[in-house]
């Protein structure tokens, strides 16, 4: 397919091809059989084993590739309590997930999942986009139980697509304010 169709809005993952969550491909969709021009790029969570790059992200907005393959995109124990339950149903069962190091965690604010943003390490941390995040994840990291001596270290080994750690970012609908996630292998 040369000219796929604008992919579906996530409210809780508003760019999937940007966090890597979603690329472009020619595989078919082993829930709708379609070839779209774009394939979820982790595998999801079911009793079944289904292989990454093989559900399309339509039907993982529209429920159906949960509905129909039985399989989850985000393990709703990694989303906060409290937050409400059409959050977590829309987060777990309609929306593109991410891949983690050990275990994927979803952040919540103000009564409300997060949206999640993109996965960074150093390099982007040093780019003009990501920039103004560093000193948040450094204290994030210290409040994570990181010491302060250390965490300067933690953070300047951070990588986006291999270890030995992964920082997430997430930002609040509502009042803008970023989380974060550290990963660590």
């Amino acid at each position: 397919m040369s000219n796929p169709a604008p992919l579906p809005s996530f409210r809780y993952h508003p760019d999937p091809l940007k966090s890597g969550s979603v690329a472009a491909s020619e595989n078919e969709c082993v829930c709708c059989g379609e070839t779209r021009g774009y394939v979820y790029t982790v595998a999801p969570n079911g009793e079944e084993d289904i292989e990454e790059d093989s559900i399309c992200p339509w039907c993982i907005a529209d429920g159906s590739a949960h509905e129909k393959l039985g399989v989850e995109f985000t393990d709703a124990n990694g989303i906060p309590d409290g937050t409400p339950p059409a959050a977590v149903k829309e987060i777990v069962e309609r929306t593109p997930g991410y891949a983690a190091w050990q275990s994927e965690e979803w952040r919540s604010c103000c009564g409300d999942a997060a949206a999640f943003i993109a996965p960074i390490g150093k390099a982007e941390l040093r780019s003009p986009e990501y920039a103004h995040l560093k000193d948040k994840v450094l204290a994030y990291l210290i409040e994570d139980g990181c010491s302060p001596a250390d965490a300067p270290l933690v953070l300047s080994r951070l990588h986006r697509d291999k270890g030995p750690g992964t920082a997430y970012v997430f930002q609040c609908l509502h009042c803008g304010k970023y989380h974060f996630h550290v990963d660590v292998l």
